[in-house]
């Protein structure tokens, strides 16, 4: 098969975990302990896993955080219909990826505000996207952030009548965390959260 095929049934079957996981009607816990072994296993064996091809046989799984109910949250999207277009910067070399900010969403964790700016990926088929940085970006987790949407791709968690779900535990790294060959979007300075986002994906601990 052809790495554009491969790639494409590689997207295929992100949006196709998401699409499961939606309809999920387990437990917190339950539903994301079977996305998040889906997601290994996807890891593990598709050739175009981000994982390099020399590493997969010895891949055991990404790091996570315990699931933390607390850090499932909704909220309704506050349009920005004002906002000009804004070019976020990559992981590597290239031009600037190019987006325009539709929204903001806020929300309260550990009794502090906080808010993040919802994005629309303007080339082609568009798509919601949702980057951001914490407290443990840069130790803990990349330096570059996390993502909780990125809808051009299926990464999707839906909504809740007219609300966005943004649930933390599903925080994902970009694929150059453990590729350099890839380059990604990075979430920009506005979506720089002050709070410890400890759920979802996180960096390998130091020994």
């Amino acid at each position: 098969m052809s790495a554009h095929l491969e790639l494409a049934d590689y997207r295929r079957r992100v949006a196709a975990m998401y699409d499961t996981l939606r309809n999920d009607r387990r437990a917190g816990p339950a539903a994301l302990l079977g996305f998040r072994a889906a997601k290994d296993r996807l890891f593990a064996e598709h050739p175009s896993s981000p994982i390099p091809a020399d590493a997969r046989r010895d891949f055991r799984g990404l790091a996570y955080w315990r699931h933390d109910p607390a850090l499932r949250i909704t909220a309704p999207l506050e349009p920005d219909p004002e906002a000009p277009p804004l070019d976020l910067p990559r992981s590597s070399l290239g031009p600037p990826i190019p987006f325009v900010r539709i929204g903001w969403v806020d929300f309260t964790i550990d009794g502090r505000s906080c808010r993040l700016a919802v994005h629309w990926l303007t080339e082609y088929a568009g798509g919601i996207f949702i980057p951001f940085r914490d407290a443990t970006s840069g130790t803990e987790s990349y330096g570059g952030g996390r993502y909780l949407w990125d809808s051009a791709k299926g990464a999707d968690l839906g909504v809740v009548g007219h609300e966005l779900v943004l649930d933390f535990n599903y925080a994902y790294h970009p694929s150059c965390v453990y590729d350099p060959a890839w380059s990604c979007p990075l979430a920009p300075p506005e979506n720089r959260l002050s709070v410890p986002i400890r759920a979802g994906e996180r960096l390998v601990p130091s020994e």
